[in-house]
């Protein structure tokens, strides 16, 4: 993982709450960039599409479901035309369609690749949910499937646009309290059972396929490194039915080149939402670090805790991913969470599992 502290944020303080992440080449989009939204369940018709409004360079041009009753109820909300309303049967003809420039994915895990790559062959760029798909294999297919039709592909990592999130970075990575020693990622909620997240088909996996990815995630963009190593074990009561096919907890301790150990949780039958980064003079502690609102960081340094607190950003982290796509489509940069992003938990999420499953430290192999 490779972000340039410019990349990361422009300075401390105040200053530091961006109305959203801009391009690097100092872009402007000169017209909104049109999205497609694949798929309409919950995240996307609660979190992604009520925050198109908060956007100063994308806008939502195009839904795809198969229910067409949802394409009837969205369509009208949000204004899309019909001819904007396609099918997963009729989905290819969006190559046809020039309002479209990118297609974002927010389907079943397992779905990811077939929808990131049929985009990407209809010449559109892809913005794909988290995980980014169900194989390294898969992520592979699909990164390759972009650089093929010269589109570009960013994966959702929202975290990576919100304000404390990005504060935590940049003081972790300068050593606000001293070099980090040891960072704790828990992140868990109880399943509600008759999810697709609970049907290994679809899901993949269970809680590491889900929220588990926002502890990993956050021990590899705290640190700027990729593990080298890890530990897994896994707890699964089967005789709970929500489990029949997947793991619900899951614990994995990561080991990375500088010598930093992340102690992290992954969970679906706990309530977590926190990280702590730890290092020679103190600690840096987000509870709850990555929801949807809501962020609190508290810092200790030097014997004294203090909490930090940020003003109200103009921009609330939905609305800069979405833009910050836009914008790298105009001036030609690169996400800062491309494929390669997410093809990298993707090979750390393998090796978790290998190493619950064979119950050994697993290396890390790019």
């Amino acid at each position: 993982m490779t972000t340039s502290r410019r990349e990361i944020l422009g300075g401390l303080g105040a200053g530091m709450v961006l109305a959203g992440v801009g391009t690097r080449a100092g872009a402007a989009p000169t017209r909104r960039i049109g999205y497609a939204i694949v798929g309409l369940g919950s995240y996307a018709t609660r979190q992604i599409m009520p925050n198109f409004a908060g956007c100063e360079h994308a806008r939502l041009v195009a839904l795809v479901s198969g229910t067409p009753a949802k394409l009837d109820q969205y369509g009208a909300q949000y204004g899309i035309a019909a001819t904007h309303c396609y099918s997963y049967a009729d989905f290819d003809r969006i190559r046809d369609n020039p309002d479209i420039d990118v297609v974002y994915v927010v389907l079943p895990n397992s779905m990811h690749a077939e929808y990131s790559i049929r985009a990407a062959q209809a010449g559109k760029h892809v913005m794909c949910e988290k995980p980014m798909a169900v194989s390294v294999a898969e992520c592979e297919a699909m990164i390759a499937a972009c650089r093929k039709a010269g589109t570009k592909l960013m994966i959702g990592y929202r975290s990576r646009f919100e304000p404390y999130n990005r504060l935590a970075i940049e003081l972790a990575r300068s050593g606000h309290v001293g070099p980090t020693r040891l960072i704790t990622a828990e992140h868990g909620f109880p399943a509600r059972p008759g999810q697709w997240r609970l049907d290994r088909p679809l899901s993949g996996g269970g809680s590491l396929m889900d929220i588990g990815i926002y502890s990993l995630n956050a021990a590899r963009y705290l640190t700027g490194e990729d593990p080298v190593s890890v530990s897994a074990v896994e707890t699964t009561d089967r005789s709970d039915p929500r489990f029949k096919t997947v793991e619900d907890r899951i614990g994995f301790l990561l080991r990375f080149p500088s010598g930093i150990v992340a102690n992290c949780i992954s969970s679906y039958s706990s309530s977590h939402n926190g990280y702590r980064v730890i290092g020679t003079q103190g600690w840096i502690d987000m509870e709850p670090a990555t929801p949807y609102e809501g962020q609190r960081m508290s810092i200790r340094k030097d014997g004294v805790t203090t909490p930090r607190t940020l003003p109200a950003a103009a921009k609330n982290q939905f609305a800069g991913q979405l833009d910050h796509m836009a914008e790298c489509i105009v001036s030609g940069t690169t996400p800062i969470v491309p494929g390669e992003e997410g093809l990298a938990d993707m090979r750390v999420i393998e090796a978790i599992y290998r190493s619950a499953a064979e119950r050994r430290e697993v290396v890390i192999r790019a």
